[in-house]
């Protein structure tokens, strides 16, 4: 098991959800954190929320600007003099059927939730491969491991995500990079408020279905407990069945996802 004893932890999307779960969840422990996302006023927000906000930094950081991503990297490992573990939250959902959806809404969400994720992985690696050690994770989706109507675009930057990877992890594992990808089901935050829609405006609604799916709280702890049992691959929720249903039991599964209520 992995002590995050005196790590050093940056959260990307921590402004809200579960990246703001996942940053008071880690600050009850003797960490340092790095606190990212675009917004500067609830990045604060979250740093005072947290237990011993004197060992948390925040940096704005916009997934899609790739270019600043290297600069941004070295801003972090300067804030605590390393960074041990690199947590990729952050990213946008989806709202629409496959008809209705603009080809620039399946670009925005591949820009920022595959390409800025692996760009800012890229920035990090070198700084851990120099040390030997390090520890990258993702949260994805179950639409990672499944997709499901409403959610094509999303789900394709979520697989995208898992190969990517499961391939850093086949080749770099023994060169002491750790890889864990969290896949989470439903989970009660803003996500499908801000999720996109067709035309690529904001769905301004809240999922029936994410309004009842476990707490921030609750798959923060999930994602936290995986890092530290170094699991490669994590499924969290209720709807984690799923996953299982589609290995074994493929036929059934695709009965199943045309009929549950996704939305």
């Amino acid at each position: 098991m992995t002590k995050l004893q005196d790590k050093v932890i940056w959260i990307t999307g921590a402004s809200s959800g579960i990246g703001e779960a996942l940053a008071k969840t880690l600050s009850l422990q003797p960490v340092k954190l790095i606190l990212s996302a675009r917004r500067s006023k609830e990045l604060d927000r979250v740093k005072q929320s947290c237990a011993q906000p004197e060992n948390i930094e925040t940096l704005i950081l916009d997934l899609t600007n790739y270019d600043t991503h290297a600069l941004k990297a070295q801003d972090a490992i300067a804030c605590f003099g390393q960074v041990d573990v690199l947590i990729n939250n952050g990213g946008i959902s989806q709202r629409s059927l496959v008809a209705d959806t603009k080809f620039s809404v399946d670009q925005r969400l591949m820009e920022v939730n595959y390409l800025g994720t692996v760009s800012l992985t890229k920035s990090i690696l070198p700084h851990m491969l120099g040390r030997g050690s390090g520890h990258l994770a993702v949260v994805t989706s179950l639409t990672g491991v499944f997709g499901s109507p409403y959610r094509s675009g999303y789900a394709a930057s979520k697989h995208a995500l898992h190969g990517f990877f499961d391939s850093l992890r086949a080749e770099l594992e023994d060169k002491g990079i750790r890889a864990t990808i969290a896949a989470p089901g439903f989970v009660q935050t803003q996500v499908s408020v801000n999720a996109l829609v067709g035309d690529g405006s904001k769905a301004n609604v809240m999922d029936q279905a994410q309004a009842n799916g476990i707490t921030a709280e609750k798959c923060a702890a999930s994602i936290v407990r995986a890092i530290q049992r170094n699991k490669r691959e994590v499924y969290i929720g209720k709807e984690a069945y799923g996953a299982y249903v589609r290995r074994y039991l493929p036929g059934l599964f695709a009965w199943m996802i045309k009929r549950v209520k996704v939305r």
